[in-house]
């Protein structure tokens, strides 16, 4: 039996309908993990938060944390949450960090946290630290890619 090179291989499978669709539909189902929103940053003090008061140890030791907007506050249930969060777009072309994705924990709410957000209504406030990983600028609000971990 004469062995097939793999590009005729390749060639071959996408002649199936089947397979492409099986494809398309792999890829898909991969993006669909994540929710799209907003994100807004906030500047220090931190303290004190919605979910843990004044006590030094809910913040990550690398300062990627976030307050939770109306959206996925969830009466309180998002404190201790983690999200992977990366930047897809903003205002001002080419400010996303390119592939970087960070996890950020929740601590605190942002419509009640003490530093207020660079603008209302964002999904997510992410501190200082975090926004300035995923954006290079300082837009008021990015456009995100985030999922609960």
């Amino acid at each position: 039996m004469a062995s097939l090179s793999l590009q005729s291989l390749l060639k071959q499978s996408l002649r199936s309908p089947a397979l492409i669709l099986l494809l398309l539909f792999n890829h898909l189902s991969h993006l669909s993990m994540a929710d799209v929103g907003t994100a807004a940053k906030y500047d220090p003090p931190y303290t004190p938060t919605a979910c843990y008061g004044t006590d030094p140890s809910q913040f990550p030791t690398n300062n990627l944390f976030a307050a939770a907007g109306e959206g996925i506050w969830d009466n309180g249930a998002a404190c201790g949450r983690q999200y992977l969060v990366g930047c897809i777009s903003t205002a001002a072309p080419a400010s996303c960090v390119n592939g970087q994705t960070i996890r950020v924990k929740i601590v605190d709410r942002a419509q009640s946290s003490v530093s207020r957000s660079s603008r209302d209504g964002a999904t997510i406030v992410l501190s200082t630290t975090a926004f300035n990983a995923v954006v290079s600028g300082n837009p008021p609000i990015i456009n995100i890619e985030f999922q609960q971990v």
